[in-house]
């Protein structure tokens, strides 16, 4: 008999429970719905969605009317909304945490398995009759079929909303302190156990390497000097494991605290970034605190780390990716008043919706070079040659690509991109619209529905035989875009209460760590509540070049920075080529 559950028959979150071989019950409890399948509103419920306007309608007020948002975001009203954006997006992700991928019902072990991504809809029941329930074919796609077919770019389309490579790797960068799939235990798990931000990617993911990496004097971070610019130091100082591959030399293996951040000199400059940020910060904690030791300096300074990468997050990458008028404000005290659990599990949903790899051109443009992918992976001395500032400036410079629409993926990542829908098959990942309906999305009706694009939808529909079961990670990359957009409906109406919900259940963004002294006091404080992606690169490098995570906007940020002329660090070194001086280790 084929299991009720397949046919996802209770609607609005309610919870399908099995009886028997064929009777089923839907628990309605505190969904806003009752009936046998969770379909008839309660009488507020209906009063909400009578008032409720559509994610789109959202979307386009708060994408236009730029005198309007210009009035807003210069009275009380910004925060009334900011508010409201914070607390509605929030509530979509439950906390407690609900499922994982062993257990498809709540159990203690989903609760409390820090080694398990937690998962916001239970896997697909393993009795199904077919792979994503009981529609669709009894085989999937082949994923490099699929890929090869929607993904792979045939010509780069930059993103309309003008994100930069100061972006795509901020994105990168940003999330692997949370995105860690522990591989040899299988896709399911994670060994973030901290399940949020918490600056492991700078420190290590654990005491061990987190050891290894800290100087042990004043707080600071172990570093090399070349020629008076600190840079993270090599492997053969501190023997940190890194994955390079052999033909890296050891010379050239920088030690950080992601292991994979030698990938690409966009991972290893932010590295660089935060380095100075936290050395620099100690020496701002050290001259108001003398009287404190190694250990309070190190701990603090973390916490500063925590609160400006937060701040960066929501009101630049954030407002970016957003295209939202609302200037986004990073507020804790905004939602002190509310009830909110400052907790937070990364999901399994989250990890594969963030594989935003259409991003990545097709080259990398540096100070008038061109440097092709074999030239530019695990290549550290594109950092040590070009410096902090020709990275930053040429990066800030060049667009990033469209993420949603299909076709944009480069064939350098296309085994990547395989995997993340191989490893949703072997989690029995529920189908996209499933996805849709959890946050409160209409289900598409049709693969023509779906995308603008005829002929893929004439494909799509081929190869799955029905729009209920399109896969999660396929229809995210693949769905249309909106209207000048960088990427579709779902992933930013799923995305963005993931993120928001991460980035405020934070510790230090409650009430009892929300506060001064937490952060040494004034001096501290300010740090964090005057962050930004510009003073944390002009602060940390000898001057200051072009920095947004937007390409530039007008006539004068086209133009070069003259460094001779520039107020934060008035000396170049634009001569310099690192790879041949000799480095003094610290």
């Amino acid at each position: 008999m084929v299991n009720p559950c397949c046919n996802y028959p209770c609607e609005n979150s309610g919870t399908c429970v099995r009886f028997g071989t064929e009777r089923f019950e839907c628990d309605c409890t505190r969904t806003g719905f009752h009936g046998d399948n969770c379909t008839v509103p309660e009488f507020w419920t209906r009063i909400h969605h009578l008032l409720k306007p559509s994610p789109d309608t959202v979307h386009y007020l708060l994408t236009h009317f730029h005198w309007l948002w210009d009035v807003i975001n210069s009275s009380f009203l910004r925060n009334i909304l900011m508010r409201v954006v914070l607390t509605v997006r929030s509530n979509f992700i439950p906390s407690p945490p609900t499922f994982n991928s062993k257990y498809g019902y709540l159990s203690w072990e989903s609760y409390y398995n820090l080694s398990y991504y937690t998962r916001i809809l239970p896997p697909v029941p393993e009795d199904c009759p077919m792979p994503m329930g009981t529609k669709g074919k009894a085989v999937l796609p082949d994923p490099r079929d699929l890929v090869t077919r929607f993904l792979i770019r045939k010509k780069f389309r930059p993103d309309p909303q003008g994100a930069n490579l100061m972006f795509a790797f901020f994105a990168q960068h940003f999330t692997h302190q949370f995105f860690k799939t522990h591989h040899r235990m299988g896709p399911a798990f994670t060994r973030a156990l901290s399940h949020g931000v918490d600056a492991g990617h700078i420190y290590g993911d654990n005491l061990e390497r987190q050891l290894q990496l800290r100087l042990h004097q004043d707080g600071k971070l172990r570093y090399q000097l070349i020629y008076g610019e600190m840079f993270p130091p090599t492997t053969q100082e501190v023997p940190v494991a890194m994955s390079y591959p052999s033909s890296v030399p050891p010379s050239q293996r920088l030690a950080l605290g992601q292991e994979v951040f030698g990938l690409l000199p966009g991972l290893t400059l932010y590295s660089t970034l935060w380095l100075r940020e936290h050395n620099r910060v100690c020496d701002v904690l050290k001259e108001v605190h003398p009287t404190w030791g190694d250990e309070q300096l190190f701990q603090t300074t973390r916490l500063i780390i925590i609160g400006e990468t937060i701040r960066i997050v929501i009101e630049e990458y954030v407002q970016q990716l957003s295209g939202y008028l609302l200037k986004l404000k990073f507020d804790p005290t905004l939602i002190f008043n509310d009830q909110f659990q400052y907790s937070n599990r990364i999901s399994l949903e989250f990890n594969h919706l963030y594989h935003w790899h259409p991003l990545m051109p097709d080259s990398f443009l540096v100070d008038g070079q061109d440097i092709t992918y074999p030239d530019f992976l695990f290549n550290t001395s594109v950092l040590l040659h070009f410096g902090v500032e020709k990275l930053v400036d040429s990066f800030a410079r060049q667009q990033a690509g469209q993420i949603g629409g299909g076709w944009n993926v480069h064939a350098r990542l296309q085994e990547v991109v395989e995997l993340v829908i191989k490893e949703s098959r072997a989690l029995r990942v529920q189908p996209f619209n499933e996805y849709r309906k959890k946050f409160e999305l209409k289900p598409y009706a049709s693969f023509y529905e779906f995308t603008d694009d005829k002929e893929m939808a004439r494909q799509l529909e081929e190869l799955y035989g029905d729009i209920d079961a399109l896969e999660f990670y396929p229809g995210l990359l693949l769905e249309r875009t909106r209207d000048s957009a960088i990427f579709g409906e779902s992933m930013v109406e799923m995305g963005a209460p993931f993120s928001l919900k991460g980035l405020l259940g934070n510790p230090i963004c409650s009430p009892v760590y929300w506060k001064p002294s937490t952060f040494g006091g004034a001096a501290g404080f300010d740090i964090v509540n005057s962050a930004t992606l510009e003073r944390l690169v002009c602060l940390n490098s000898r001057w200051c070049p072009y920095v947004s995570f937007h390409v530039p906007r007008s006539e004068e940020d086209h133009r070069p920075r003259d460094p001779s002329t520039d107020s934060h660090h008035p000396d170049s070194r634009d001569t310099l080529v690192y790879t041949t001086q000799p480095a003094e280790l610290r």
